[in-house]
């Protein structure tokens, strides 16, 4: 049979559907060319904010009139709208779902699928997955979907599910379950299966990954997960690594210095500070002030010269004055951070914002206030992106776009180049010609008279 998987939200949720994948294909399954022709339909969903509930909503209306018109197809709910707990409340509302699924887990459904054949295609099944444990000798592999095996140069390995931080407005520790740390050798074969099969950068992802281990008496933390991995990166070809997301609270010079000293370590930290007033992050409980926000990120661009700062702002939560988010608005003015993710305030289901306080900040002056940031956002990236006009910089070249070639730097920044030749995979040295908030324009470096350039059409990289 033929699976489509629709995938919202966040790159954990990427990771999952990938997972998923995985399962569907060892059982023999393939991936649909055309989604509207699939056996099986799975929502990947996220419920961080109203709008992406929203969403799958509306894309599991879409299916129920497939189904209706073909009651013999499949259909899958997974992700965070179904949560740890065993979604009653929806079985009730969705009678047409087959499967529910939890975060990260996709044994539901190959457990359903395997319930509807025979004994002789289960026991090839068997034999398949049999054949499979024993090639790969361990835990922790995954075999990407074949759509994907060979063709994309970036994966993503979750290294710790789940959260226990529990911060007011958030719902995902009601939906992903307590803090799980993977074990370093699972990630560690998860990691090499990768570079078994073309990737070319990792990024190592947790809800609040700077806490992996902390749920493991005197286990290993972040640091050395991060020095383990690029001694893994180094002997099998991975060229970056990368992680997210980071806490304020549990950043440490451990990990700061094994950024800083890693060549394979992309120099980016992500620590959202969600808000620069001091009252507001006090009832968002989020345990920093804006001054030891402030501090820190002074700390992290001393220890990690060329790093960029990454972080993510919510407008409008309760009770937030225009005074209060004018603090937000300096802090960031200040800080000129190279990338802002940023949300307005939607109330999540059980999460003690939504219990014990007001959404108050009416819908229009959220939204004024996110355009406000997202101008601030455009201003400043592109002056972040004006210093490279004219600079050599190394990108990892990811795939073609509109006749272009399309890469990132160190820092995450986006660069596309025009050049005949394959350069997928390939870390390119390219000369920036023009430079915008997003994006930036290159050229392959021109050599002098005489002298044969480094990279040639042919080989393109170092």
């Amino acid at each position: 049979m033929e699976y489509h998987i629709w995938t919202l939200g966040c790159q954990m949720n990427v990771a999952d559907s990938q997972l998923l994948a995985s399962e569907l294909e060892k059982m023999g399954h393939s991936a649909a060319k055309n989604p509207e022709e699939a056996d099986i339909y799975v929502v990947n969903t996220c419920v961080v904010r109203q709008s992406s509930e929203d969403k799958a909503y509306g894309r599991l209306g879409i299916l129920k009139n497939y189904k209706e018109q073909n009651p013999e197809k499949v259909i899958g709910l997974m992700g965070c709208l179904v949560g740890v707990k065993d979604p009653l409340y929806l079985r009730k509302k969705l009678p047409y779902v087959d499967v529910f699924m939890s975060p990260s887990m996709p044994d539901a459904m190959t457990g359903f699928l395997q319930d509807r054949v025979g004994e002789k295609e289960i026991l090839e099944i068997e034999a398949q997955q049999r054949a499979t444990r024993d090639n790969v000798q361990d835990d922790g592999i995954l075999i990407l979907p074949e759509h994907e095996r060979g063709n994309i140069v970036s994966a993503h390995v979750p290294i710790v599910y789940g959260c226990s931080h529990a911060c007011s407005f958030c719902v995902i520790p009601f939906r992903r379950g307590v803090e799980r740390s993977r074990r370093v050798g699972e990630i560690v074969n998860h990691v090499r299966s990768l570079a078994e099969q073309g990737v070319k950068e990792v990024t190592l992802l947790g809800q609040i990954v700077d806490r992996y281990g902390k749920d493991v008496p005197d286990g290993p933390d972040l640091a050395d997960l991060l020095r383990v991995t690029h001694d893994v990166a180094e002997e099998v070809g991975i060229e970056r690594i990368r992680f997210l997301t980071s806490h304020p609270n549990w950043m440490n010079d451990r990990i700061l210095d094994a950024v800083a000293e890693l060549p394979r370590l992309m120099p980016v930290i992500e620590v959202p500070v969600q808000a620069g007033n001091d009252e507001v992050l006090s009832r968002m409980r989020r345990g920093y002030t804006n001054a030891q926000y402030r501090r820190l990120v002074e700390h992290i661009r001393n220890k990690i010269p060329n790093v960029a700062i990454h972080t993510d702002i919510i407008v409008g939560f309760c009770g937030e004055t225009e005074e209060q988010f004018m603090d937000t608005y300096k802090l960031l003015q200040d800080l000129k951070t190279e990338k802002i993710h940023i949300a307005r305030y939607s109330p999540r289901p059980q999460t003690v914002s939504e219990r014990r306080m007001e959404d108050d900040v009416p819908a229009e002056e959220k939204m004024r206030r996110h355009h406000m940031l997202e101008d601030l956002h455009a201003t400043m990236s592109a002056e972040h992106n004006s210093q490279f006009l004219g600079q050599t910089l190394e990108i990892l070249v990811e795939d073609q776009h509109k006749g272009k070639w399309r890469g990132r730097t160190p820092q995450n920044r986006l660069v596309f180049f025009e050049a005949d030749g394959e350069y997928k995979g390939q870390l390119v040295d390219v000369e920036v010609t023009w430079t915008g908030p997003w994006s930036m324009q290159a050229r392959l470096p021109q050599a002098p008279v005489g002298v044969l350039p480094r990279l040639t059409q042919n080989d393109g990289v170092r």
